[in-house]
């Protein structure tokens, strides 16, 4: 494809500085189709914006303006956001662009490799936290409903368990035996932030490691991009989600589940980074739910792998017919090990909060 051809028309409606140079593919995104430009002055990324997963444009990018000069005018590196000529903040047509600018010298991990880059993304995610404390965050928009609904995921589940429209039920007995045991466990962060014990707070919802810049010299984090997702929500669903990702000594699709193992030195190693990061915003309720979090946005998981697995793979992108289904396993034993450690995990986050 002639990248240029195709997509300066594009990019020069944007209010850019420099003659372009060149237009290529960038990253390993599967969403939003990515691109780097470059001109005379300086590179940025664009991006079209998939309508599909995110059907309103307006609401997501007001999330991102909104939350990215609250954190600029706090003086915190972010992503910078390039009008178009005309002062919109995304070009609108057939399909939706905007232009943020490039940040230099910095890298990004794909995955764990050890403790120390995983504290600093602990910390990364708990500055992004902390720095937003102050945040109204009940004017954001739910750019996906209901996403860390986990009593909603539940009864998605039950449905799909009932309906057995592909007849997979029978081979995921024990699996669907252990989310429906662990029912009475769902509700905690919802309630909490219904009667207000939780404060609702912005949330990335996708705080993968890769999803860090790091400074490419230091290794130190500079910004966190990928801000689709920003909404309103708990920290508990931030926390969680690294941990889940972040402490599992297996890939998430891992067939062996005898390699699928909990880290709790991970866990230690992140959390240490986090909670020096929110020590001054985190309240004590939200203090002692950290390691549910963890445990909550796991099993969370596991349900809605096994809820796609029985709904015939219509979600998640799969490589093999039991492809969810070994998703929903390694969550589930992660989930279960989490459990079985929350004493240790809460002894840890005292020990950093004191």
């Amino acid at each position: 494809m002639d990248y240029m051809k195709e997509f300066r028309d594009i990019i020069e409606k944007f209010a850019i500085e420099g003659n372009v140079q060149s237009i290529e593919p960038y990253g390993e995104g599967h969403i939003n189709q990515t691109l780097l430009v470059t001109t005379d002055k300086k590179r940025y990324i664009m991006q079209r914006m998939n309508r599909n997963v995110f059907p309103d444009p307006d609401g997501l990018m007001k999330n991102i303006y909104g939350v990215t000069e609250y954190l600029y005018e706090k003086g915190i590196e972010t992503l910078h956001f390039v009008p178009t000529i005309d002062g919109e903040t995304y070009l609108r047509g057939r399909h939706n662009f905007r232009v943020c600018d490039f940040i230099e010298n910095t890298i990004t991990y794909q995955k764990v490799t050890d403790k120390k880059i995983f504290k600093n993304a602990g910390e990364a995610f708990g500055e992004f936290q902390n720095s937003l404390a102050g945040f109204d965050a009940s004017g954001l928009t739910e750019v996906i409903k209901r996403f860390h609904d986990t009593p909603n995921r539940f009864e998605k589940f039950k449905s799909a368990l009932e309906a057995d429209i592909c007849g997979r039920a029978k081979d995921c007995v024990s699996e669907t035996e252990f989310i429906i045991s662990h029912s009475d466990t769902y509700d905690v962060v919802t309630e909490g932030l219904a009667d207000g014990t939780i404060p609702l707070r912005v949330t990335h919802n996708d705080t993968k490691l890769n999803n860090i810049l790091m400074d490419a010299e230091t290794g130190k984090a500079r910004a966190v991009i990928d801000l689709d997702t920003i909404m309103p929500g708990s920290m508990l669903f931030d926390f969680g989600d690294a941990i889940r990702f972040g402490a599992s000594t297996a890939a998430e699709d891992e067939q062996d589940l005898s390699k699928v193992h909990f880290d709790i030195e991970l866990f230690k190693a992140y959390a240490e980074g986090f909670c020096a990061a929110v020590k001054n915003s985190i309240t004590p309720r939200e203090a002692e739910l950290l390691p549910y979090g963890a445990y909550l946005m796991t099993i969370e998981c596991g349900m809605r792998f096994l809820t796609d697995y029985l709904e015939g793979d219509t979600y998640f992108a799969t490589k093999y017919a039991e492809h969810n289904l070994v998703r929903a396993r390694t969550q589930i034993k992660l989930a279960g090990e989490m459990e079985s450690q929350f004493g240790a995990m809460g002894k840890i986050i005292k020990q950093i909060l004191a």
